[in-house]
Formats: structure tokens, C-alpha cells, sequence
């Protein structure tokens, strides 16, 4: 497996994409995952098995973030993520705001608890066995961070940080979140590359490339001229979607 670049800026992916993508033949990207280690193994097995139908000498697979929280399994998925794979595709990992949020609070964790547990971080603390009470003081958000940090292994640290904010690849940029139409493309905050939502929503502006994104839910993929979103709700629909791109054009499968 032929490891792609984490650490370049956008605007040197934007200017100057990285070399190895030049001889990828096909992309698969795969939506917000949240906890569901079911889904991304059925999913992943659907990837092989197309893979198998229609070879290509290179493929990759684009994950776009949002790998913990909401669902049952969120250590388990890291654990899956972080373990090298043996298929020939390449791996491309993105960060999406509930993976940073974790981080976050491995620093933070007074800051940053109350929102991460209320937006899903119970259900990944309870993966990793460690429980949190329903007001927990200072003292108490510092033993969780502990109790996480002494849990998560040094192949998930090293995984989640690092992590990427874009890829690009032919006519597509991937993002977690999405694009700040207000912004030029060279100088993109970090954070609207993880959070951002209605501005970029609701923008018809032609970014140069289509951007492929998760982080907002909609039932069926939502393609439009400028983006592709494919966030279908994993955690709670049952569907994790992948969107093809190659020469064929673009197709989907999911869960």
C-alpha cells in the first residue's frame, strides 16, 4: 500500500496535487462512519468485491471523517482504521469536527467535554468502557481524559493525529465538512474544512473542482453541480454510503 501525503496545506493540494494521485484510477470516497464498525465492514467488502469485478492497477479509498461518537463501536472502528491493510488500495483519512473534538479534549478537557459528551462522546467514551457522570466537575472531565488517553493505543494516537483536512484528486476536492464560499480557495479557515454547513450548503459558487463531503445528513446522497455530499446518517439510518469515481463516471453504493 503506497502511503499519500498528510500534511500538506490546501493550498498546496489546491496549487500542486500530491504525485502519488496521479496514477489513481479510481477513488472510492466513504461518508461520516460514526461508531458503526458493522456498516464500514460491509462497506468495505462491497469496495473489494467491485474492486474484483472491475481491476484497476491503482485504487484509493477516501474516508472523510467523523469516525467516532453517536453509534456503539467507536474504539473498535479506530482500532480497525489504525490497523494497516494488506489489499493494495491506498488510504487517504480525513479529519471531521467529532475526531478534532476528541482530540481536543485530550488537552482540554474541562473546555471541551460538556459539548463533545453531548453531541456523541458518550457513546465513545462508553466503547472504551470508561463512563462519565451527568455533571461532571473539573476533577472529573481530567480522570476521563486520563481514562481515554490511557486507553486509546499508540497506533490510534498516531492515527487520529494524522489525520488530514482535504485531498484532491482530477476534478474533485474531499473535505469532511465542506468549502467557506466567502473564502478563496487558498486561504480556507481550518475549521469551516470541519464545520461548516449552511453558507457552503446553500452555494451555488463553482469552486474550480466538486467538492465531495459528509458532515450533513440528507437520506439519499445530495449531488449537486458544486458538491457531492454523502452523509446518509450511519449511526442512527443504518446506511453508510461510498461514492465511485473514475473514468466510468459516478456511481454509489451503501449499506
Amino acid at each position: 500500500m503506497v502511503a499519500i501525503e498528510h500534511d500538506r496545506t490546501l493550498v498546496d493540494l489546491w496549487q500542486d496535487p500530491d504525485p502519488e494521485t496521479a496514477s489513481l484510477e479510481r477513488v472510492y470516497a466513504i461518508g461520516d462512519i460514526h461508531g458503526r464498525l458493522d456498516l464500514l465492514q460491509s462497506l468495505e467488502k462491497a469496495i473489494l468485491q467491485d474492486m474484483g469485478a472491475r481491476p484497476v492497477a491503482r485504487a484509493a479509498i477516501c474516508y472523510l471523517g467523523d469516525y467516532i461518537d453517536r453509534g456503539p463501536a467507536s474504539a473498535e472502528v479506530l482500532a480497525h482504521l489504525a490497523t494497516p491493510k494488506a489489499d493494495g488500495i491506498s488510504r487517504v483519512f480525513l479529519k471531521g469536527n467529532h475526531d478534532e473534538r476528541l482530540l481536543a479534549f485530550l488537552v482540554s478537557p474541562d473546555k471541551y467535554g460538556p459539548d463533545w459528551v453531548r453531541y456523541g462522546g458518550r457513546e465513545a467514551l462508553r466503547s472504551f468502557g470508561i463512563e462519565v457522570s451527568l455533571e461532571p466537575d473539573d476533577r472529573e472531565w481530567q480522570r476521563v481524559s486520563d481514562s481515554l488517553s490511557n486507553a486509546l493505543g499508540h497506533a490510534e494516537k498516531n492515527f487520529l493525529r494524522h489525520l488530514r483536512l482535504a485531498f484532491c484528486w482530477r476534478n474533485y476536492l474531499f473535505v469532511h465538512a465542506g468549502i467557506n464560499p466567502d473564502m478563496p480557495m487558498t486561504a480556507q479557515p481550518c475549521h469551516d474544512l470541519m464545520w461548516i454547513r449552511d453558507a457552503f450548503l446553500e452555494s451555488d459558487r463553482d469552486y474550480g473542482r466538486i467538492i465531495v463531503h459528509g458532515h450533513t445528513i440528507s437520506a439519499e446522497p445530495d449531488v449537486q453541480m458544486n458538491r457531492i455530499g454523502i452523509d446518509t446518517g450511519a449511526y442512527s439510518s443504518g446506511r453508510l454510503t461510498c461514492l465511485i469515481l473514475d473514468d466510468a463516471g459516478q456511481n454509489f453504493i451503501s449499506t
